[in-house]
């Protein structure tokens, strides 16, 4: 036989290989392994690995007091943390059996939408980047750092706010927005320029913001939407049917965008969602191409939510907290100046409240989809199960059923699409 002559293969002897894509991808924050079974660049099977992260939320905040788990609440999904609050806040409010005064819950609504901003920002700049778009991110961080603002005016942090309280929120909005200071870095007529958008109090600067937003959203889809290469890598991409999405457990976006328009602010309204204007987009294909129009989409409906709450909160006044004793700690300057408020807030703080024994369930329409905090208690100050239903859990146990026949570099465009993030998943 002639040396050059090319040996038959018979094709027992082609065998799939595995390997491991993560968990140093950038895509999943470093916390996902998935373990590719693959046929040349073909996937045949994906085997998500979790438990990287291990947050163990669910059992610190059984060791806490009520009042003291919040914090715990953000940083579930560290993109949308007033929207885990909202949810945990609710729980404990269906159990001692509290409503929050009527302007604490367009200041909720407003910043849940704020929120749901924030993150569908972050997830078109990431996806964006992963799939090879660049100029989008650095646009939509130009963006967040507005809203992160926002977030460190009412409560201080740009994060992790805690913002909502049982029986309201932390404190009403503030009258004036920081501003920038003169320095070195910055010419004093950049920061006069800067600081024009901040002369009023917190209202003012987001009323500013909603009306230049709906111009923002423009250059992304000037960018993304009709783009060539955009469409290639994400048109009949990870493609789920309307009866598989809802057997899969789908929530939120990822649901809507196979077709299917059920969201909670519209079917089981919390605070005053059931006064508020706004549609439901909802896709058709159920692609990774749909579920980035829905969420386009998204911000435009959100930004009108916001613009409605920023009218009724300049036009109407009132208390942000209930007042229960049991509930609210005393204001700053009562604590500073009189014993009993010392004690209160003392003992407030450390011991928290014994809530009244019973399970509750509450949910809300978080950006991701339906974040559910199931809350039982024995009649104790603490918890006796906190258990939290995560949007992303459910969407990455499909992972495997919808890059399964892509090529592996569509595994990104479908972590993409499924706005993962580990915090709430690796609970």
């Amino acid at each position: 036989m002639p040396r050059w002559a090319v040996r038959e293969t018979k094709v027992s002897e082609i065998r799939n290989y595995t390997m491991n894509f993560g968990p140093q991808h950038p895509a999943a924050h470093g916390v996902l392994r998935l373990v590719l079974e693959m046929d040349g660049e073909v996937i045949q099977k994906a085997d998500p690995h979790i438990g990287l992260l291990h947050r163990g939320t669910e059992k610190l905040a059984e060791s806490k007091p009520f009042n003291q788990s919040i914090g715990y609440m953000d940083r579930l999904d560290y993109v949308s943390m007033m929207c885990n609050e909202h949810a945990y806040v609710m729980a404990i409010e269906k159990l001692l059996g509290i409503e929050p005064p009527l302007r604490a819950q367009y200041i909720r609504v407003m910043f849940d939408e704020i929120t749901r901003i924030l993150n569908h920002l972050m997830w078109l700049g990431a996806h964006g980047l992963d799939i090879g778009a660049m100029t989008v991110f650095l646009y939509c961080f130009r963006e967040r750092e507005d809203l992160m603002d926002c977030y460190e005016a009412v409560s201080g942090t740009r994060m992790h706010a805690t913002y909502y309280r049982p029986g309201g929120v932390y404190r009403d909005l503030p009258d004036i927005m920081p501003k920038y200071q003169h320095s070195e870095w910055r010419s004093k007529k950049d920061v006069d320029r800067l600081n024009e958008r901040r002369s009023g109090g917190l209202l003012d600067f987001i009323a500013d913001f909603i009306k230049r937003f709906p111009a923002c959203v423009d250059e992304y889809e000037t960018l993304l939407t009709d783009n060539r290469i955009w469409k290639q890598r994400t048109v009949n991409i990870g493609v789920v049917s309307p009866e598989r999405a809802m057997q899969l457990g789908f929530s939120g976006p990822m649901l809507r965008g196979s077709g299917i328009e059920w969201d909670l602010r519209k079917k089981q309204p919390y605070d005053v969602y059931d006064r508020m204007d706004f549609d439901i987009p909802v896709g058709v294909n159920g692609d990774c191409y749909d579920r980035y129009l829905v969420r386009i989409e998204e911000l435009r409906q959100s930004t009108r939510i916001v613009e409605q709450c920023v009218a009724w909160l300049k036009a109407n006044s009132g208390p942000v907290m209930i007042d229960d004793r049991k509930v609210r700690p005393p204001r700053r300057e009562e604590m500073k100046g009189d014993m009993e408020s010392l004690i209160h807030h003392f003992k407030l703080m450390t011991e928290g409240y014994c809530v009244p024994e019973g399970e509750v369930y509450a949910a809300v329409e978080a950006p991701k989809g339906e974040l559910g905090v199931y809350l039982v208690s024995d009649g104790a100050n603490k918890p006796y199960r906190l258990k939290v239903r995560a949007p992303g859990f459910a969407h990455l146990a499909s992972l495997d059923e919808m890059v399964r026949g892509h090529m592996l570099a569509d595994v990104v465009a479908v972590i993409g699409t499924q706005d993962i993030v580990f915090g709430e998943i690796d609970r």
